[in-house]
């Protein structure tokens, strides 16, 4: 997972590197992207909350064995909460998904230039 988060962190550095000498407005556009980005958590809960739903309606509706689906999703939100990772989360790093905190250094990061731009930096 070492590996996903230095592709990442290369990434946003990258970015931010392009919006220093990009225009004002494309760096608002990009805030503005960020404010929808979802981070891997949301994504961790919204994936497993859909895999949960699919797995009752599939025990009630195909065979009760599915119903270890949601057993199993339930279990991995778990053990993301108390130990804060799972097996999916190293799949979406892969995938390039960020923590919130990792969002929120890009936001500051282009805000900053903004700043600088402001007084003239």
């Amino acid at each position: 997972m070492l590996q996903a988060t230095n592709r990442i962190r290369e990434r946003t550095d990258h970015r931010v590197a392009h919006y220093l000498t990009a225009s004002p407005r494309a760096i608002e556009r990009r805030l503005r992207q960020l404010d929808r980005e979802w981070d891997v958590g949301r994504m961790l809960a919204a994936n497993a909350s859909g895999i949960a739903l699919a797995g009752i309606g599939l025990g009630a509706l195909v065979d009760r064995r599915f119903y270890a689906v949601p057993v199993l999703a339930a279990g991995f939100l778990l053990q993301h909460a108390l130990q804060g990772w799972c097996p999916p989360l190293a799949l979406l790093r892969r995938l390039g998904l960020r923590t919130r905190e990792e969002i929120e250094e890009e936001r500051d990061a282009l805000r900053l230039v903004l700043s600088a731009r402001a007084v003239g930096l």
